[in-house]
């Protein structure tokens, strides 16, 4: 009578083997059509799919670009690309518009802000300006607003 307890420990054949070596290339592949939209996915894309997302047709090109490059640091850049062709993702475009909005990076390890002074956060708050920047010209605060 064979062990069963060797025949269960040895479940892997020659076979079985082959078969899992063989179908390695295939899983590689499967990540290049993901990889070629990323590649295709440029500021110029990023910048057109922000202008849909913000609703705003002049965005600063060099804030763009910090911001798609922060967002391929994440490994998002094929997200954006599928986003850009018209797959749903909500987290995603919500980062998206958030990141100009704030003019913080969506890379959590990245320690620079992409943008302070022309964060769309100002163009929305009427009100108020970046702190540090200047208003008017000496005495403005005196004047009464624009209505």
């Amino acid at each position: 009578m064979p062990n069963s307890n060797s025949a269960q420990q040895a479940s892997m054949t020659r076979r079985s083997l082959l078969c899992a070596a063989s179908s390695l290339p295939v899983l590689a592949l499967a990540q290049w059509p993901a990889r070629a939209l990323a590649a295709e996915f440029d500021v110029g894309a990023f910048l057109r799919l922000s202008q849909e997302l913000t609703a705003r047709d002049a965005l600063s090109e060099s804030i763009g670009a910090d911001l798609l490059k922060a967002f391929a640091a994440t490994d998002r850049a094929a997200d954006l690309a599928a986003l850009a062709d018209g797959a749903e993702d909500d987290d995603l475009a919500n980062a998206v518009v958030a990141s100009w909005y704030s003019g913080i990076s969506p890379d959590p390890e990245d320690t620079q802000v992409a943008s302070y002074t022309e964060a769309l956060m100002w163009d929305a708050m009427d009100f108020t300006k970046p702190q540090g920047m200047c208003g008017g010209g000496m005495g403005y605060w005196n004047d009464a607003p624009d209505a």
